[in-house]
């Protein structure tokens, strides 16, 4: 037994897809100006240089140690002490996990510039 269906055609007529995509008129972009990439490079620069000074004092066996066995009990802030007795001249925060610890470096803020510009995250690993 066959069922035959009848279709009804579709009042009005759907018009083809337009893909809903709406010209937005060209806005032209404002002129090149270096200043603050400059700036921005200057401070990352800096952050390089923490980052270096930062990798010596882990380099030192002692003091990743100490650092290793505060991470392991999960002693967050011997961690940040640690870090913070490096001497850095930038903030530092510190995350880690039992496989790994990852330092962000932030460049600093000022009264003209409230937000950072650049960060230097140095991840490392120093567990299975």
């Amino acid at each position: 037994m066959y069922h035959h269906y009848f279709q009804y055609p579709v009042y009005p007529p759907t018009p083809p897809y337009s893909g809903y995509y709406v010209h937005q008129p060209h806005r032209p972009y404002p002129p090149v100006d270096t200043k603050i990439f400059a700036s921005s490079i200057k401070s990352f620069r800096l952050l390089m240089e923490q980052g270096s000074i930062l990798l010596d004092r882990l380099g030192d066996s002692s003091f990743a140690f100490k650092m290793m066995s505060a991470a392991q009990q999960g002693n967050k802030a011997e961690v940040d002490r640690l870090v913070k007795s490096v001497g850095l001249k930038v903030p530092a925060e510190t995350k880690f996990t039992p496989s790994g610890v990852i330092f962000t470096l932030s460049s600093q803020t000022t009264q003209q510039q409230p937000l950072s510009c650049c960060t230097l995250a140095v991840s490392m690993k120093w567990g299975l």
